[in-house]
């Protein structure tokens, strides 16, 4: 790292704590450039390059986690989540969470007691698979060796839904991928949950093509955040759909297969794998 990327990581940080301590002020980009001596114009460029995203979601990323703390552990009120989180009012909560968590403060308070999931297990030839669906698509897929443990997790993930042990026409869609019917990827929809970052890195995984590999660095900047490798790793690390978002198809600039969430053994069988078929 030469001066002036130390100079800018040391602003970026500075930035950072400023808006963590006093996010109940809801500093707007004035301020928080002024804090670090900077124009406004040359700071929200140089935030997003280094953190990945704006300071402005970045402020609502903070504000929605202290407020889903508040919500969740507190049992707080919408009016006192909002009020304790420096917002005008609940439908600025409201907005808030819906662009950020994909769901309403209430939806988020009661975990998702409205959501109704179908699950069921299936083989593969990376092993046994546990995998969930909405009525909307595949909410999630992880592989397993316990099916009680997976179903925990599951449940987790979920709290407050209903689950039925049930095999739909999402999960049999999805299942199709294994069967080489590659065709029918476009029938498989996905539900997903997540911030706009990681909406962002899924997205790019997605684009990946089967057989081939990309970077932590080429993720980065396939999502125009071209030093945000870090969080780009943390994104694909909080990946809910095995396989389908193909998190395995991304490799550190070493060439070295890296970690993956279910086993660095299976990634490297999945890679080949996919490297067999797409070149017979």
């Amino acid at each position: 790292m030469n001066t002036q990327d130390t100079i800018n990581y040391n602003r970026i940080a500075e930035a950072i704590d400023y808006i963590k301590t006093n996010f109940k002020e809801q500093p707007n980009l004035d301020e928080v450039a002024a804090q670090i001596h900077i124009s406004p114009f040359h700071f929200q460029r140089l935030f997003t390059d280094w953190a990945g995203t704006t300071p402005k979601k970045f402020l609502q990323y903070i504000s929605v986690e202290h407020a889903k703390n508040l919500l969740k552990q507190n049992h707080a009120t919408l009016f006192d989540a909002a009020y304790e989180t420096g917002l005008s009012g609940t439908s600025r909560l409201h907005d808030m969470f819906i662009n950020i968590e994909g769901m309403t403060p209430a939806e988020y308070k009661n975990g998702g007691r409205s959501l109704r999931i179908n699950y069921s297990f299936a083989e593969s030839p990376f092993g046994n698979l546990l995998v969930a669906s909405t009525q909307k698509g595949i909410c999630y897929m992880a592989f397993h060796e316990d099916e009680n443990i997976a179903l925990e997790d599951l449940k987790m993930k979920f709290p407050n839904a209903s689950f039925t042990r049930k095999l739909d026409m999402m999960q049999q869609n999805a299942l199709f991928i294994f069967q080489n019917d590659w065709g029918k990827l476009q029938e498989i929809k996905l539900h997903l949950k997540g911030t706009e970052f990681q909406l962002k890195v899924w997205e790019a995984l997605l684009k990946i093509p089967m057989g081939q590999l990309a970077t932590y660095g080429t993720i980065a900047e396939k999502i125009k955040s071209p030093n945000a490798s870090r969080a780009v790793g943390t994104a694909i690390g909080s990946n809910p759909v095995a396989y389908l978002i193909p998190c395995h198809r991304v490799i550190q600039s070493t060439g070295n297969f890296g970690g993956y969430m279910w086993g660095p053994l299976r990634k490297t069988a999945i890679i080949g794998w996919e490297a067999a078929k797409t070149n017979s």
